[in-house]
């Protein structure tokens, strides 16, 4: 398997932009994979999205650590959150090995379309912290179909889980922009390491490309939080909304119109 020193540096730039963005509103894998696909057409899609997990993850690591500083996090919520995540994303990761997913590419255009149109017409979407108007009650009966399905989307295809987090965390549980960010990246931790775990596994990770490519994506994500943390909420908001509009023409074109 001959992966050229080019490759690399291209993929390590994708990895430092996928982390940044990942940082402040998730969905960075939606820059990495397809940038992946592209420089590394020779390689299998599983072993490339499998491989892709090891940076993911360390850059969700730093994110995930600077956020916890800053942030009040429910960590008995997010314990069960992350258990359940871990166990979807590991049997969506061993159906990915067996199966193809291009099947799940025009439902992504339709579900980030109307993210953005959601987003963009209420103003005040994530920018207030509602969470003690749940009740605790209510709160577990939404976090767990929460982390099942899109823990399991993660482990299948990843791309954009970060921002389906965000989003079910803000519409769903009530959490500003901010707070949903942090719990996400938290639950991300927890998909994309049964993602790796099961990779692992299987013997099906390039560690020429996922090592270098992790050094990136941390450095990305370690500036993204700091910004994201500096910025607040209303910046997060707008940035969320330029990802998803960002990234709907590629979507559009490779999961409709190929």
């Amino acid at each position: 398997m001959v992966i050229e020193w080019v490759d690399i540096l291209l993929l390590c730039v994708a990895a430092f932009l996928a982390g940044f963005v990942d940082a402040i509103v998730g969905g960075g894998g939606l820059i990495q994979l397809p940038a992946a696909l592209i420089i590394l057409p020779h390689i299998p899609v599983a072993s490339v999205i499998g491989s892709l997990k090891i940076p993911a993850f360390s850059g969700t690591a730093i994110a995930a650590w600077q956020y916890s500083r800053k942030v009040s996090i429910n960590w008995l919520l997010l314990g069960v959150i992350c258990t359940i995540a871990f166990l979807a994303s590991y049997s969506g990761s061993y159906l990915l090995s067996h199966v193809s997913n291009s099947f799940m590419k025009p439902v992504l255009v339709v579900v980030l379309a109307v993210v953005a149109i959601y987003t963009y017409a209420k103003k005040d979407f994530g920018q207030h912290d509602d969470e003690k108007t749940l009740s605790k009650r209510k709160q577990w009966q939404l976090a767990i179909p929460i982390s099942l399905l899109i823990g399991f989307y993660d482990g299948f295809i990843g791309p954009g889980a970060g921002s389906f987090f965000i989003l079910a965390f803000i519409a769903l549980l009530h959490f500003d922009f901010l707070h949903a960010s942090a719990h996400a990246k938290m639950v991300n931790l927890a998909t994309n390491l049964g993602s790796v775990t099961l990779f692992l596994v299987k013997g099906m990770l390039i560690w020429k490309i996922a090592l270098p490519m992790a050094a990136a994506n941390m450095l990305g994500g370690f500036l993204g939080a700091r910004l994201a943390i500096a910025k607040g909420n209303r910046f997060i908001r707008a940035f969320f909304l330029v990802v998803n509009l960002g990234i709907l023409p590629g979507f559009c074109w490779d999961g409709v119109f190929k």
